[in-house]
């Protein structure tokens, strides 16, 4: 079927949303999610996010449905095709903060976006995807995380998998410190081919492998003691997630060019962070051993 069904798109995403929730809140064991329904002109959403958890500092998992009469700019730099359209889209969106400094910080969201113009056939695509950010590296962590994006993409061809992990490489790079603000995953965009059913199945598929991908290390590392110089350095090291998401991030620009919740927005910001002046990790260190060994591009399988 090559027409997008809205309502079935709608569906998956709020469905998605609760089962993510209800997995890390499991994963959590203390705090549960607060939620916030949001409602304007251009559209509303549901807001949920958790805070202060044995595990998780914070958490947040947004679906928003918003529409309006012209695209964004944020969507029309690489699209310019589509200026003046109007539009409809659909998602859900999460960045995980744990507190325990061996737990990486993670991000995932999954999109739906139609536009359209009188006389000319609508134009649809699904994206999304999802990418690690440790603060101490852990082979086995990043094996398995990678592992995971591939198997999920294994259906959908053999050259899925690489196109996305390159793709999110590519998208998640602070260029202004030539630095990978991770160790990447997948990342995706403008999918149409080569019809709804095919698209929108690879988006549930990231949606859904999310937690396989990410619970399993949330497990491993949560009972692993750390102290006053591992929280400095993700305090530090949180400090580069603040500043892809307001200097590159696209999907940030989107939120508060279409007038989205500003909160719902920026929920993706972790809840304390600190910078340094030009500091540098001391040689042969886990600190180090991030910036040699991790967050450099590379095939983790």
């Amino acid at each position: 079927m090559n027409t997008p069904d809205i309502a079935q798109v709608k569906q998956f995403l709020l469905h998605l949303q609760d089962e993510i929730c209800r997995k890390l809140a499991a994963a959590d064991g203390a705090a549960g999610f607060a939620e916030d329904s949001w409602d304007r002109p251009g559209g509303g959403g549901r807001s949920r996010v958790l805070r202060q958890g044995w595990v998780f500092e914070q958490a947040g998992v947004n679906f928003s449905h918003v529409h309006g009469d012209a695209m964004p700019a944020s969507a029309t730099a690489h699209r310019p095709e589509l200026a003046g359209c109007g539009f409809e889209a659909l998602g859900v969106s999460l960045v995980i903060h744990p507190e325990n400094p061996y737990i990486p910080t993670s991000h995932a969201n999954v999109r739906f976006l139609i536009a359209e113009k009188p006389g000319v056939d609508p134009v649809w695509w699904c994206g999304g995807g999802f990418d690690l950010t440790p603060y101490y590296g852990f082979e086995e962590d990043a094996v398995h995380w990678h592992q995971t994006a591939a198997d999920l993409c294994q259906p959908f061809g053999e050259d899925v998998y690489p196109r996305y992990k390159k793709w999110c490489d590519d998208y998640f790079h602070l260029k202004h410190r030539n630095e990978q603000r991770g160790i990447g995953g997948l990342f995706f965009d403008d999918l149409n081919t080569p019809d709804f059913d095919q698209s929108f199945g690879f988006m549930q598929a990231v949606g859904n492998g999310f937690t396989d991908a990410y619970l399993p290390i949330v497990e491993r590392r949560k009972a692993m003691p750390w102290g006053e110089r591992e929280r400095d350095f993700q305090l530090y090291r949180r400090g580069r997630y603040v500043e892809f998401n307001l200097v590159w991030d696209r999907g940030t620009l989107f939120g508060l060019q279409t007038g989205g919740r500003t909160e719902s927005v920026l929920m993706s910001m972790p809840p304390l962070v600190r910078w340094e002046y030009d500091y540098q990790p001391q040689p042969d260190t886990p600190e180090a051993a991030l910036y040699s060994d991790f967050i450099v591009p590379r095939e983790w399988i």
